[in-house]
């Protein structure tokens, strides 16, 4: 899948960055009038809003106005959606990047951390985890009643993108585990670039899920 988006350095004059964003709405109308908005595949019949949005590398500054669909929140528990709903009228940093599992109908930004309020408005990074531009274990979290339901559904060999403003990376999931929620060696440094994405299981359960789901992904060869 395409992503429209547009890439400059965090200390671009102002105007380069108002170009910016213009370059972006205009390629996506454009892509609109054929039904094919900025190039990105969408489902046939199908016609998901697009939501603007920065993400930004909050180690190198560098930041990109890119897009992600609207979340599709027939899976979600009732207070999930509420919650979300509150987190966009609250002003806070930027995204670090995108992560989209095309399968599953999932496109949702990644925050640099997993505390409950990035979980509320999409995925958190796990501090101390590997950063995204390097190698190692990236943990991601997210809430099971909320963008993570859909992860029932995950299968090994399906592709994750990961997007940065580094670029895009892909991966494919290589394991699907169930561990209890005390067990962090999941989490454990790896000398190769691993994606650990982590959720609370069952996905259907009344108070505190008593364990992790796991998936793991490495990166697909170019």
């Amino acid at each position: 899948m395409q992503i429209p988006s547009f890439h400059f350095p965090v200390n671009s004059h102002p105007a380069v960055r108002i170009c910016a964003v213009f370059a972006v709405i205009f390629s996506i109308h454009a892509g609109a009038d054929t039904g094919n908005p900025a190039g990105a595949e969408q489902p046939k019949g199908e016609h998901p809003a697009l939501i603007y949005t920065w993400i930004q590398d909050p180690w190198t500054g560098d930041t990109e106005l890119t897009t992600v669909r609207e979340p599709d929140q027939t899976l979600w528990n009732g207070q999930r959606i509420k919650d979300y709903e509150a987190s966009l009228e609250v002003e806070a940093s930027p995204a670090l990047g995108t992560l989209t599992i095309e399968k599953l109908g999932l496109q949702v930004p990644v925050y640099n951390g997993a505390d409950e309020f990035n979980l509320n408005r999409g995925l958190g990074r796990i501090k101390g985890t590997a950063r995204p531009d390097e190698d190692g274990n990236l943990g991601i979290s997210g809430h099971r009643d909320g963008f993570f339901r859909v992860l029932k559904d995950i299968q090994k060999g399906d592709d994750i993108l990961l997007h940065t403003p580094q670029g895009v990376e892909t991966y494919a999931v290589s394991s699907i585990t169930i561990v209890p929620k005390n067990d962090v060696s999941v989490l454990d440094p790896t000398e190769d670039k691993t994606l650990t994405i982590v959720t609370c299981y069952p996905f259907y359960f009344v108070g505190h899920a008593p364990k992790r789901y796991i998936v793991k992904a490495h990166p697909v060869p170019d």
